[in-house]
């Protein structure tokens, strides 16, 4: 049927013409983007799985970070703790000749004051040691210690010329009470005020007499005293509610059955929580403080076993993860990246027909023009 009215050729090679540069259009996008889904549009389930995958790959890597930051506050622990296993060495040392009979009194002196340095400075590395602004040895909650003597009261006589310290970890002051002759509790709780005012002690950090025994406490969040003394009238002072700290790291894949949390505890480092409170005065006292350095190391020993299993499990985890990343990240390019060299064979397919549709059209067009003959 030959018609003037309607060239159904033309709207035929109008619409494959519009067609081919619909692809051509998209092929060109997917070049310049590198992504085979560009929109829902694309691959409507393909680009679900692609974006499930992106979540679990960014869970996956700062799990990773998480592992490797708990990692890093684990061997800030062990780091530490292995430099107060040196000091024990130390005190080993020291207590064992002091043991030994036939020192002089000078001699005991000497060998009593490098001990309690040794047992300061173990106190000073549990409230100093530190990890991202955060006590690694200390939890955040408050403290007391309590002294071990009995049916003390305001008016108990101290014995002359015996020290009691108080460390405070927020404050980083030790305050120190010498007993003067005739000075009772009642003057070292004056004294402990004192230094609360002069910002020794951290505001809230009292002594009261709680039955009958001394208690120096602190109401300061996140604070931690530690108390010593050589007057046997208080004995020595034992924590009461000092709690250590703990490394939690979580790691997940963005999903609920593939998250964990790893916790390790990290406990409470000061002499007097590692039962070190005597002295070196005497022999007797000498082997007494020896039997009690042995237990501390091995007291140390066993949280640095358990930090240590802790930071292999945290390594292997966090190589896991790095696996995972990597296979899911492989996986997600399968899904929605482009394959380069089928997109550029595309588009010279999308090119070539574009040419032969413009061809297609102009010929379409000029055969209506034929009708003219018959006119003739």
């Amino acid at each position: 049927m030959i018609s003037v009215l309607n060239n159904v050729s033309s709207l035929v090679a109008e619409n494959a013409l519009s067609s081919t540069q619909a692809s051509l259009q998209n092929t060109l996008q997917q070049l310049s983007t590198g992504l085979r889904i560009n929109s829902g549009s694309n691959d409507p389930a393909g680009l679900s799985i692609a974006n499930g995958l992106g979540a679990n790959i960014a869970a996956l890597s700062q799990s990773t970070q998480n592992a490797s930051n708990g990692v890093g506050l684990l061997q800030t622990a062990d780091g530490a703790l292995s430099q107060v296993t040196a000091l024990l060495n130390q005190a080993v040392s020291i207590a064992t000749e002091a043991s030994n009979g036939g020192l002089t009194t000078a001699q005991s002196t000497a060998a009593n004051t490098q001990f309690q340095s040794i047992l300061s400075e173990i106190t000073q590395i549990g409230s100093t040691t530190n990890f991202n602004g955060t006590s690694v040895f200390n939890g955040n909650t408050t403290n007391s210690e309590t002294s071990t003597q009995a049916s003390l009261l305001t008016t108990t006589a101290l014995t002359s010329g015996t020290t009691t310290s108080v460390t405070d970890a927020q404050t980083g002051g030790t305050f120190k009470f010498t007993a003067g002759a005739g000075s009772t509790i009642a003057d070292l709780q004056t004294a402990v005020a004192n230094a609360v005012t002069a910002g020794t002690l951290s505001a809230g950090t009292t002594a009261t007499l709680t039955g009958g025994k001394l208690v120096i406490a602190t109401s300061t969040a996140g604070d931690s005293l530690q108390v010593s003394t050589n007057d046997t009238v208080l004995g020595n002072f034992n924590p009461t509610s000092t709690a250590g700290n703990s490394a939690t790291v979580y790691t997940s894949d963005g999903t609920s059955a593939g998250s964990a949390t790893t916790t390790t505890t990290i406990n409470t480092l000061s002499a007097s929580a590692l039962s070190l409170t005597g002295n070196l005065s005497t022999a007797a006292a000498a082997q007494t403080a020896l039997t009690a350095i042995t237990a501390a190391i091995s007291t140390v020993a066993a949280q640095r076993g358990s930090i240590g299993a802790s930071v292999n499990q945290l390594t292997a985890n966090e190589g896991v993860q790095n696996t995972e990343v990597q296979n899911l990240t492989s996986a997600q390019n399968n899904v929605q990246n482009a394959d380069v060299a089928t997109t550029v064979s595309h588009m010279t397919q999308y090119n070539v027909l574009t040419q032969t549709g413009m061809a297609a059209l102009s010929q379409s067009n000029q055969a209506q023009q034929a009708v003219l003959k018959l006119l003739q």
